[in-house]
């Protein structure tokens, strides 16, 4: 277990996470801001979300961009207790990453037993962190069930990603309306 505290802030699209996650680490503060977003030269919206991201980040903070899947568990497993904060923006776009890379869509067990190994890797980094960390992730369990079979694996994976997160943060935070509700 790590001496950092981690808090987890969970909430749907547009709910006000990320900008509340941000808020949750003081202005003059640097933090090591790893944004999980890849970007996409054929989807200008998507670009335009990732720039309002940035254009909020206060210019002390250090951007770590889209690390490959295995690279965010060494991202925190390389801090240190002295190390300024890490936020982590978002699992959801990792997860989706992960998913990508590993060709798991279809279901093929391979490639699902490497986006667990990804998942575990990842909950462990976590749970080791010494520094102060700060996890964004999208609650995806509120809603219908989703009508197409990756729709629902995905559900699936990132709602059990982030049930084991939750287990190893000492905070967890569900944004409902850019309104906290404090779980644990």
């Amino acid at each position: 277990m790590s001496d950092g505290p981690r808090t987890l802030v969970l909430g749907g699209a547009r709910s006000g996470k990320s900008a509340h996650a941000e808020g949750l680490l003081p202005d003059s503060e640097r933090v090591t801001y790893v944004a999980t977003a890849r970007r996409d030269p054929h989807d200008p919206e998507w670009n335009d979300r990732i720039a309002e991201h940035v254009a909020r980040r206060p210019e002390t903070w250090r951007t770590v961009e889209a690390p490959a899947p295995g690279d965010l568990a060494a991202v925190l497993t390389s801090a240190r207790d002295s190390d300024p904060p890490v936020l982590v923006d978002d699992l959801a776009t990792w997860l989706t990453g992960v998913l990508d890379d590993a060709g798991a869509w279809e279901r093929d067990p391979a490639a699902l037993e490497t986006v667990e190994h990804r998942c575990s890797e990842l909950v462990r980094a976590c749970a080791s962190c010494p520094a102060r960390l700060v996890l964004v992730s999208a609650e995806v369990g509120l809603g219908v069930v989703p009508a197409t079979r990756a729709a629902r694996m995905f559900r699936d994976e990132l709602g059990a990603l982030n049930a084991r997160l939750a287990e190893t943060c000492e905070e967890v935070l569900l944004v409902v309306a850019g309104i906290p509700l404090r779980l644990r």
